[in-house]
């Protein structure tokens, strides 16, 4: 899983999207099972690159396994889409090199909801959030994304990702990772 991820993700091996995208569906799926989640759209929200991340690579790799993952649950007859809501604020560092401590001091405090598409969201009526990423590592990026759309007044109904690091203890809030 951890190849897939980083050709996809560094070496632009595109053609994994769909697999990997398919993947995080099913986490999502199943998240949406587990709770009893009623039959409402599902809004799918990729925790955000940086922007000089993005430049290097070309491309919102977080952001095309969502678009892939909203594809495949519509083909499974769920309404689903994939909202960028949020932003990451400056001075937030690649988490790449740093530990559990260090990557949580990097990013509390450092995401934000953008607000046009933040505005959109009464049109759309009830929906369920659900905050999508590649890998969780120590949970910190994912944790500081569920608060920024709390705060924001978005209520987040679960968090969804396509792996996870094997860890020591449980992670601070319930996930689902395939």
């Amino acid at each position: 899983m951890r190849a897939a991820l980083v050709a996809h993700k560094e070496r632009r091996a595109w053609a994994l999207g769909r697999p990997l995208g398919d993947l995080l569906a099913g986490a999502v799926a199943s998240l949406l099972t587990a709770s009893g989640a009623a039959p409402v759209p599902v809004l799918l929200v990729p925790v955000p690159s940086r922007a000089s991340s993005v430049r290097a690579r070309g491309v919102d790799a977080t952001g095309r396994l969502v678009g892939f993952a909203a594809r495949s649950l519509r083909r499974r007859g769920l309404a689903a889409r994939r909202v960028g809501l949020l932003a990451v604020r400056p001075g937030v560092r690649d988490q790449g090199e740093l530990g559990a401590a260090g990557r949580l001091a990097n990013v509390v405090g450092g995401m934000r909801v953008r607000p046009r598409p933040r505005a959109a969201l009464p049109a759309l009526g009830p929906v369920h959030v659900v905050v999508c990423d590649d890998v969780v590592t120590t949970g910190a990026t994912l944790r500081e994304a569920q608060r920024a759309l709390e705060v924001a007044g978005v209520p987040v109904l679960g968090l969804a990702a396509v792996a996870a690091t094997p860890r020591r203890a449980a992670l601070p809030f319930p996930c689902r990772a395939v």
